[in-house]
C-alpha cells in the first residue's frame, strides 16, 4: 500500500470553509492528497492545468467563472485532463446536467456522508462515473417533464444492438453493472462488455455521458 501513487485532488469551492473542510477530510484518508485549492472556476481551470490532479473537486455556483464552464475547460484539455466531481447543495439543479454534458465524471450532494464522497473520488479517479442514485432519478423525471428536447439533435443508436439499447436504458435509471446484471439475469462481465461497446459506439468518454445519450435517444421518454 505505501508503494502506491496517492491519488491526487483539487477542490473548487467559493466558500473558504467548504474548501478546508473538504481539504481535511481527503488530507485524512490514507492514499490521497490534496494538491490545491481553487475559489472560483478561473482559478481551478489554472491549477488543473498546473497540478494535474486525478480529480477535481467542482462547486457549481462561483464568482468569475462557474463550476459548469470550468468543466467543460478542464474536461476539454488535450491530455485527457483530470476527472470532474460535481458537488451541488441542490438534490436537482439545473446546471447538472449541463454539467454532465460539460464532461463531468458525476456529481453528488454536498450533505453526502463522508466516506461516500471518498469512495466516489476513487471511483473517479479510476476512470469510472459516478451519479447519485437520488439525483439522478430527479434528473430522469426533470427530463421526462420537458416538452421539447435538448438543442442539441438525438443520440443516434445506429448500430446498437437490442440488447445493448436495454443496458443503456438501465444505465440512464442509475443502476450500476451488478444492478444490470442481477435485472438482465446476466453475467457482470457481460454487462461490463456491454458498456464498453455502447462507450465505444457512442463515443462517450464515460458513463455519465451513456446516461445523457439515454435521455437525447428517447429512451427513457416513458421511463417511471
Amino acid at each position: 500500500m505505501t508503494g502506491e501513487t496517492p491519488v491526487e485532488v483539487l477542490i473548487a469551492d467559493d466558500q473558504a470553509l467548504v474548501r478546508s473542510a473538504f481539504a481535511a477530510l481527503v488530507d485524512a484518508v490514507p492514499g490521497m492528497r490534496v494538491v490545491g485549492t481553487a475559489a472560483n472556476g478561473l482559478e481551478a481551470v489554472d491549477l488543473a492545468a498546473k497540478l494535474h490532479p486525478d480529480v477535481v473537486l467542482m462547486d457549481v455556483r462561483m464568482p468569475q467563472m462557474d463550476g459548469i464552464a470550468a468543466t467543460r475547460q478542464i474536461a476539454a484539455a488535450r491530455d485527457g485532463g483530470p476527472r470532474v466531481l460535481i458537488l451541488t447543495t441542490f438534490d436537482l439543479d439545473e446546471y447538472v446536467f449541463s454539467a454532465l454534458r460539460a464532461g463531468a465524471g458525476g456529481f453528488l450532494l454536498k450533505d453526502t456522508p463522508p466516506d461516500d464522497l471518498v469512495t466516489a473520488i476513487r471511483v473517479i479517479a479510476s476512470g469510472e462515473a459516478l451519479l447519485a442514485p437520488t439525483v439522478t432519478r430527479r434528473l430522469i423525471e426533470e427530463f421526462a417533464r420537458r416538452p421539447e428536447p435538448t438543442s442539441v439533435p438525438h443520440q443516434s443508436l445506429d448500430g446498437v444492438t437490442e440488447r445493448e439499447r436495454e443496458v443503456l436504458v438501465l444505465i440512464g435509471r442509475g443502476l450500476s453493472n451488478g444492478e444490470i446484471a442481477a435485472h438482465l439475469h446476466v453475467a457482470a462481465a457481460t454487462v461490463k462488455t456491454h458498456v464498453s461497446r455502447l462507450l465505444m459506439k457512442l463515443c462517450a468518454r464515460d458513463r455519465a455521458q451513456l446516461v445523457i445519450a439515454a435521455y437525447e435517444s428517447g429512451l427513457l421518454g416513458d421511463a417511471p
